[in-house]
């Protein structure tokens, strides 16, 4: 199956296709031709990795006139990151169809630049909350036009306290007329946006539950003491030496210490944590996507919104908070139909919460024992 069999247009379908985006993946399959066939409010549930940019992205670019020069449709996003990214592939997807503009605003940027920037040509805006609402009371942004809005990775949105600000740009756009969520979970808070503010007869699209986490990755751990887990560490980046990856911490400071620790053993890694200015963290990663160095190590601050091609793997050095953040974490890679590892770095009283993964993820950890040079 092809996006032409789904109905998108051949100037479209082209586009994916020079990006590599050939054959559509579960989430494409169910939404596209719904969202193409009828204008309706629609609830995804989807893991991270599974193409919901495009899910949403391509029918959005369907329904937007480019010959109208004003803000057709909306993608409120959790973060600076993800924004920047849903912006850039939009723009892609558009290479051999109608001139489609689209700009990214968010908070951590200059608001004189973004309110400049909106004075050319715009038909799509992606926006943080609180960013549009500031731009919004300037009067610096028109959504009187505004006919589509959707919310991306929603249960972020939750997390970083965005509800509040939500409702308010919900209920300031009167001419909505579609609304699309997508979320990876469904917690209580975004089952009350559900309910206040999408149709009751919106569609319902849900990956089954033994498929909140792609199947394509491989769930390993191996079990060390806290104090060694750099051995086996460095056992397994051997294994993989012409692979990136993403090594997780729990803390900012963990972070900092492994990464000098890394770099002290002559590897190529680079650290990605909230400490750091936007400005810095923007040229990590812009650095790691170009291949300048081989390991990023992170807190879950980069657990969500990004987009690295061909990462083959994540490694949990300490475990997350959650099993939603781990959820999150495994989706950096086997993103596009291709396969990856996680791989979880445990001390011996940690392992249950590895079966409590099993249970509530519907996955199978296997143990490995990395090789020792």
């Amino acid at each position: 199956m092809n996006f032409s069999d789904l109905g998108v247009s051949d100037n479209l379908a082209k586009g994916l296709a020079e990006l590599g985006i050939v054959h559509p993946t579960d989430v494409q399959i169910k939404a596209i031709p719904l969202l193409l066939a009828e204008q309706s409010d629609l609830v995804v549930q989807a893991q991270t990795g599974t193409g919901k940019t495009a899910a949403y992205g391509v029918p959005m670019l369907e329904q937007v006139d480019a010959n109208l020069k004003q803000i057709q449709a909306l993608v409120l996003v959790p973060t600076r990151e993800l924004g920047q990214q849903v912006a850039k592939q939009l723009f892609k997807f558009t290479k051999y169809s109608d001139k489609i503009f689209t700009e990214a605003v968010y908070g951590g940027e200059q608001i004189d630049r973004q309110i400049s920037a909106l004075r050319r040509p715009t038909h799509i805006v992606v926006a943080t909350p609180g960013r549009l609402i500031d731009l919004v009371k300037r009067k610096a942004i028109d959504l009187r036009q505004v006919k589509l809005v959707v919310l991306d990775e929603a249960d972020e949105m939750l997390n970083k306290g965005f509800k509040p600000q939500i409702d308010e740009v919900l209920n300031k756009i009167h001419t909505i007329e579609q609304r699309w969520l997508f979320s990876a979970t469904m917690p209580k808070g975004i089952r009350d946006i559900i309910k206040t503010h999408l149709s009751p007869e919106a569609n319902y699209i849900e990956l089954s539950r033994e498929r909140l986490l792609n199947d394509k990755i491989e769930h390993q751990y191996v079990v060390a003491d806290a104090k060694e887990k750099d051995i086996p560490l460095m056992a397994f980046l051997k294994q993989f030496p012409k692979q990136q990856g993403l090594v997780f911490c729990r803390t900012k400071a963990s972070s900092k210490a492994l990464t000098e620790r890394m770099q002290g053993k002559g590897l190529m890694v680079d650290v990605l944590n909230g400490d750091m200015k936007q400005k810095e963290r923007e040229k990590v990663l812009r650095a790691f996507k170009k291949g300048q160095f081989d390991y990023l190590i992170a807190t879950d601050v980069a657990a969500r919104g990004l987009d690295i091609h061909d990462l083959g793997f994540v490694v949990h050095y300490e475990l997350p908070e959650s099993d939603e953040f781990f959820t999150h974490r495994c989706g950096r890679t086997a993103r596009g139909g291709k396969k990856g590892i996680s791989v979880a770095l445990v001390t011996p009283s940690e392992v249950h919460v590895l079966r409590n993964y099993e249970r509530s993820l519907r996955i199978s950890f296997q143990q490995v024992r990395p090789r020792r040079s």
